[in-house]
């Protein structure tokens, strides 16, 4: 799907205080091993961890507190609207607080599936993620590598085309951006990243 934008992002919105207290939340939270959609059961051996790590290596905490919705959510809807994208949205998922210590780091990837949700009695069940949402909790002075970037290019052109937006390195900042999108976090070579996500979700695209 070619979009006239395909990203937004809003410099240093959620207050510092905000975002030292999410990382503060989080950290004293139960953490485990991130995971791909092909790695949904955690993993069994060191051989299965050195595989998923080739393709993602963090640690994660959900949070599902409303004052942190009561924060990002109003941007997400501003940016559906603004950028025209118009997405259906009647759900957020749990926000997944992800910390990138030295050398860790997230591969190519999307965050949508071509098929919705299969939990019946879940209130995910038979929607699709169509909105991501990345806020920045550390400021990016404080960490090297750690870049979110994007892969642009138009369907069927093999010509990577790689933005990596300067605003996802502000402390506080939200890039917002369809799920389908094609996006990395490189690794990490100094200090920490930390960063909260949340997937909102709707009915199929008609």
């Amino acid at each position: 799907m070619n979009l006239e934008n395909y990203y937004a992002y809003f410099d240093g919105v959620v207050p510092s205080r905000i975002c030292d207290d999410i990382v503060y939340h989080a950290e004293r939270q139960e953490k485990e091993i991130a995971r791909t959609g092909n790695h949904e059961d955690l993993p069994k051996d060191e051989k299965d961890i050195a595989k998923l790590h080739k393709v993602r290596n963090s640690s994660i905490a959900w949070l599902d507190d409303p004052w942190i919705y009561r924060e990002i959510l109003p941007f997400v809807h501003e940016a559906n609207k603004f950028c025209k994208w118009n997405f259906d949205l009647n759900y957020s998922e749990s926000c997944q607080f992800t910390k990138y210590s030295k050398s860790q780091h997230y591969t190519w990837h999307q965050d949508s599936w071509h098929q919705p949700y299969d939990r019946p009695g879940k209130p995910e069940h038979g929607l699709i993620r169509k909105l991501s949402v990345t806020v920045s909790l550390e400021d990016g002075r404080n960490y090297e590598g750690g870049d979110l970037e994007f892969d642009l290019r138009n369907h069927g052109d093999s010509t990577p085309h790689v933005v990596s937006p300067k605003e996802a390195r502000s402390k506080g900042s939200i890039i917002i951006f369809p799920s389908f999108v094609w996006h990395r976090v490189t690794p990490v070579t100094k200090g920490t990243r930390y960063s909260l996500v949340i997937w909102n979700c709707g009915p199929l695209f008609r």
